[in-house]
């Protein structure tokens, strides 16, 4: 055997090796377009319900406008002083920072369920109000008091009007507004 039929065998074995490395290699290019076609239909599904929600929190804003700025034109409002929410699951907390129960620590799911089981007209401005283009979706408004409860500045002349969207397959998105009444 000469050394020219060695190195002929070496040639034809490193070929195979470029082949099997090309192989996986487009291998992994198809695995990967088939995980991002098939991940791009659901984000998509995901950004339309989170825009839905979002929809849904921007109509319970609108229509608590009308409500509370009909309220204070027609002097049944003087200020926020007894709107405000303040109890989660019938316990005072809602409202407070260091509370276990305050509205920024909880779900928006949770603090729409509670507004349900605890309805509280003078407290809830909408609870679960249907939109009139989209029965699916919902939106619950509330106030809350943005001072501390127990604090000595306590202004009833501003709030956080909280509006939680409700979307299909219950995606929530809520909506917190600093308002003040005007002079």
């Amino acid at each position: 055997m000469n050394r020219r039929d060695k190195d002929n065998r070496r040639e034809r074995g490193s070929g195979l090796i470029v082949i099997i490395m090309i192989v996986a290699f487009m291998l992994a290019v198809g695995m990967l377009l088939l995980t991002v076609t098939g991940t791009s239909p659901k984000v998509s599904d995901s950004m339309r319900l989170q825009g839905m929600a979002f929809d849904s929190a921007e109509a319970g804003f609108n229509s608590a406008w009308i409500v509370l700025n009909d309220a204070f034109l027609n002097k049944v409002y003087s200020s926020f002083g007894s709107h405000y929410r303040t109890q989660f699951n019938g316990a005072e907390g809602l409202d407070d920072p260091l509370s276990p129960s305050y509205f920024r620590g909880l779900t928006d799911e949770q603090i729409v369920d509670d507004c349900a089981a605890h309805p509280d007209p003078a407290t809830i401005i909408f609870n679960s109000e249907p939109l009139a283009t989209d029965p699916r979706c919902t939106f619950t408004v509330f106030l809350i008091n943005d001072e501390a409860p127990g604090t000595i500045a306590a202004d009833d002349n501003d709030c956080i009007l909280v509006c939680i969207g409700r979307g299909p397959r219950n995606t929530y998105k809520r909506l917190e507004i600093v308002i003040e009444v005007g002079s």
